[in-house]
């Protein structure tokens, strides 16, 4: 009987989980469950946009209260993509999941029996703290759930988004012709609230702890039992080597350690992906997420048409999140950026140039090409790269701060383009846009770190420390 091999410390974790080839079984399942809660987050954006027309006619909502709402979410998850990151450094990566999906549930159907704008906007504020918990975690521990062969698989996220939107886009035509009226939209929001029960039954059952994090605080047993859990790998806990013992008898990092992702190798690394998460998020959230509002000015005011219209602009975003992984595997996570930041550039200048003055296939296959261009590339890798861009101890901390960053431009584009749009018109609005990603190309082309081109940072980190360890001995 082959001798199974032991685990001393969170390197030996990742070679393990890096020697698969492919995922299967569990393994499979719990890592598509992981991918639920971004369903989710996707989901519950998309409810409040699909509906939007119909809620503000229903409560006469002015313009501002209109960026309020809109806003609200990513704006909380300024606060929570880092406050996730530390809660998942601290306490493990499954338990922040299971809260975000509670906040979820509560705001959800806080929100679809609202009386007034405020308890809307309430409702708002919880599904902003659970879309800014469960995204940080979620992806850090997707990234260590992953086999290096298989990092590209991360990218599938993006895909995951925009099934998500077309998916309530779909259900909001369906109550529209059940002459839900202008309660739309409030079967809209809460149908998120059922999806996020769904989901936190379901997580709560099959999850399981990250073995990476176990490894890495030390509990070598747990991490070796969930290795056998997750993937079927038999292997037996050994003495935990020096770097372990360091690492289970010291402070957990938290906020006051987030200077470490500003110093050295680090640096540029998260300039890089902080970058392209804002340059993404700004870019989708001012242009992407009022699809509907611009179906409206291209196919004319039916909502039936605006929905549709907007349904067939996220099938291209599919199929972009879905080449996302072959060119991120191909291109690298940072040329694939750099070439979807080029294609939106050129997309939103045709787009401020034509509005209105082409025909209705032209002005519908500029969207298309944005849509497609930015989820192929940036959308998919501002989240991607920060979570493979750091060792197990900082990961958390680093997606969720790159993750506050780009709720930075998620807010700018929800709260600013209502505010542009009313003042400059549609046309001239894309075109301020264009400076987005024209930024978020330029960096791509500077910063040559990329996540996929290199050996995994646990790894990397576990060589140095046993280098300096060595050299102290040496020295004494």
């Amino acid at each position: 009987m082959a001798q199974r091999p032991s685990v001393r410390g969170v390197a030996d974790v990742v070679a393990l989980i890096d020697g698969l080839g492919k995922i299967t079984g569990r393994a499979q399942v719990i890592w598509f469950l992981v991918f639920g809660g971004l369903f989710l987050d996707a989901y519950s954006n998309a409810a409040l946009s699909a509906g939007l027309g119909p809620m503000t006619s229903q409560m006469e909502l002015t313009s501002t209260q209109v960026s309020i709402l809109t806003a609200t979410a990513p704006a909380l998850a300024i606060v929570f993509n880092p406050l996730g990151g530390w809660l998942a450094t601290r306490i493990g990566r499954v338990p922040p999941l299971l809260i975000a999906k509670v906040f979820a549930i509560a705001g959800g159907l806080l929100a679809a029996f609202a009386s007034g704008f405020t308890v809307v906007w309430l409702g708002r504020v919880l599904v902003g703290v659970a879309y800014g918990v469960d995204f940080a975690v979620a992806m850090a521990l997707l990234a260590e759930y992953t086999p290096a062969k298989l990092r590209g698989r991360l990218n599938l996220w993006q895909a995951v988004w925009y099934v998500a939107t077309t998916s309530n886009l779909a259900l909001a035509l369906l109550f529209f012709n059940l002459d839900a009226g202008a309660d739309i939209w409030r079967w809209s929001v809460g149908s998120a609230a059922v999806v996020a029960v769904a989901l936190l039954l379901s997580q709560a059952l099959m999850l399981k702890e990250s073995p990476t994090w176990l490894a890495g605080r030390g509990r070598l047993d747990e991490s070796v039992a969930n290795l056998d859990r997750i993937y079927g790998i038999k292997a037996i806990a050994g003495t935990p080597d020096a770097v372990t013992r360091a690492a289970a008898d010291a402070p957990v990092i938290g906020f006051r350690q987030a200077g470490l992702l500003f110093k050295g190798e680090y640096l540029p690394r998260t300039i890089l992906s902080s970058v392209i998460s804002l340059g993404q998020s700004m870019q989708y959230f001012a242009v992407g997420w009022y699809l509907p509002l611009i179906s409206l000015a291209i196919f004319g005011e039916s909502f039936e048409k605006a929905t549709v219209g907007s349904m067939v602009f996220n099938a291209f975003g599919i199929a972009g999140g879905l080449l996302s992984a072959y060119f991120g595997r191909r291109l690298g996570l940072r040329l694939s950026s750099a070439a979807g930041f080029a294609g939106v550039f050129v997309a939103l200048v045709a787009m401020g140039l034509t509005f209105g003055k082409v025909p209705t296939a032209v002005a519908f296959l500029l969207p298309v090409l944005f849509i497609l261009c930015h989820s192929a590339g940036p959308g998919a890798n501002g989240k991607s790269i920060a979570a493979l861009s750091y060792s197990s101890d900082v990961r958390a901390l680093g997606t969720g701060v790159t993750g506050m960053v780009g709720s930075f431009g998620s807010v700018a584009g929800l709260y600013v383009f209502p505010q542009i749009k009313d003042s400059l018109g549609l046309a001239d609005t894309f075109l301020v846009l264009s400076v987005v990603p024209l930024i978020g190309l330029i960096t791509c082309l500077l910063i040559k770190w990329d996540p996929t081109k290199a050996a995994s940072p646990d790894q990397v980190t576990e060589r140095d420390r046993d280098t300096a360890a060595a050299l102290s001995v040496t020295a004494r």
